[in-house]
């Protein structure tokens, strides 16, 4: 089967080609040198009807995501490193970023697949990503969802909403600016294999590093355990893997269906109607997986019965990386504090405990990492940022303070 689409019929063109397991489909993106956008209405329908749709239905969700990406490059609604205060002043400033970003997915296109981040340089160093400040942000169309730009972005539905307190998930509004925080401060746990850090609900994965290639690390969103059936944590390891797997729910499971009116079969086969997906990593921990889902706007929220859920375009991509008996370490860190070029950061999330955190006892901890992450030396920090980050707990890292270079 072979898709072909053809966006601008211009003389300048790059084609994209990406292989998505028996599927070959062939991009030939243009770009203008003026009027892009003039051209986006019959590309918004090309993916609304052709791409959201038809990829969504042939099981294609990687190449979902790209042309999500594709359309609001395209469209100039990318404003990276943009400060907060300002837009973009025309439509041909606009248009410009859009063309600009566009030839940088079709070159880098693994930071769209998957969130490749590289590994910091400077040893002891825990920041991945762009510089925290200023945040990059898009531009709402009349159509989107937040969750809808968040798969797009490769953000989970509880990171979309805190970094926009003030956005309506279901309607945020044509033109409405979307924060697209992208930068985090790696857990504190051993660099290796995967590390699931539940409290921000994102799965980290580092591979081992190739000869005479830079370091990265892999980080993708995902789903926990509900309150009334928690994932745990710890140290664990992949023992197997499955490639559409069956699903046997447990008589927990089925009993709690049944007190809802819910009958659920003894055995889900592979396919649409599976939860598994169509991908499935088994931890050494009896019952837990890493899975794909087919509800995938639940990625970022608690909702699971204590497995890991991924929207499907991250497994598909991550399935093949993971090899058995690689080292797992699940852990609960809502507050995180680390170095990026001598400028120390924190990083809080809300906690996962039933009871709210109160603000003396997140301060308290916040304060014993800052003191570790700079040896127990003293060091004077901005306390008001301090303050707000411990009150916002939106997930962003805040600068604290700075230290003279090493």
């Amino acid at each position: 089967m072979i898709f072909e689409l053809e966006l601008y019929k211009i003389n300048k063109s790059c084609k994209f080609l990406v292989k998505c397991t028996s599927t070959l489909v062939i991009i030939n993106v243009g770009y203008l040198a003026k009027n892009i956008r003039n051209n986006m209405s019959i590309f918004s329908k090309i993916l609304s009807y052709f791409l959201l749709r038809q990829l969504e239905i042939n099981n294609l969700p990687i190449l979902r995501r790209i042309f999500l990406r594709l359309r609001f490059c395209c469209e100039g609604r990318i404003a990276g490193y943009v400060t907060a205060a300002t837009k973009p002043k025309t439509e041909k400033k606009a248009s410009k970023v859009g063309r600009l970003f566009v030839s940088s997915c079709l070159i880098t296109s693994q930071v769209i697949l998957a969130d490749n981040l590289p590994y910091p340089k400077i040893q002891g160093d825990i920041l991945v990503g762009n510089n925290p400040s200023p945040i990059q942000y898009t531009f709402a169309k009349e159509e989107d969802t937040l969750l809808d730009i968040a798969r797009a972005f490769n953000m989970g539905q509880n990171e979309i909403l805190m970094a926009n307190p003030k956005v309506d998930r279901w309607l945020p509004g044509k033109n409405t600016k979307v924060n697209i925080p992208i930068s985090r401060l790696l857990p504190d746990t051993p660099h290796n294999g995967l590390v699931l850090n539940l409290a921000e609900f994102r799965l980290y994965y580092y591979p081992q590093q190739n000869k005479n290639q830079p370091r990265v690390v892999i980080t993708h969103p995902i789903s926990i355990g509900r309150v009334d059936w928690e994932t745990p944590l710890g140290d664990t390891t992949v023992i197997a893997k499955n490639k559409d797997p069956i699903w046997i729910p447990t008589q927990a499971i089925k009993d709690e269906h049944v007190a809802e009116g819910d009958i659920l079969p003894d055995v889900f086969p592979a396919g649409p109607d599976n939860p598994l997906g169509e991908y499935a990593i088994r931890l050494g921990v009896p019952g837990y997986l890493i899975h794909s889902t087919n509800k995938p706007f639940g990625v970022g929220m608690r909702v699971s019965h204590g497995c890991i859920r991924m929207y499907p375009e991250d497994i598909e991509l991550l399935f093949p990386k993971i090899k058995k008996g690689i080292k797992v370490h699940i852990v609960n860190q809502p507050i995180k504090v680390g170095w990026s070029d001598n400028i120390l950061y924190i990083e809080v999330h809300p906690s996962l405990d039933d009871k709210k955190t109160s603000y003396g006892d997140s301060l308290d901890i916040a304060l014993n990492l800052i003191e570790r992450a700079n040896n127990y030396k003293v060091l004077k920090i901005n306390g008001g940022a301090l303050k707000r980050a411990l009150t916002r707990r939106n997930g962003i890292p805040v600068s604290l303070a700075k230290r003279k270079a090493l």
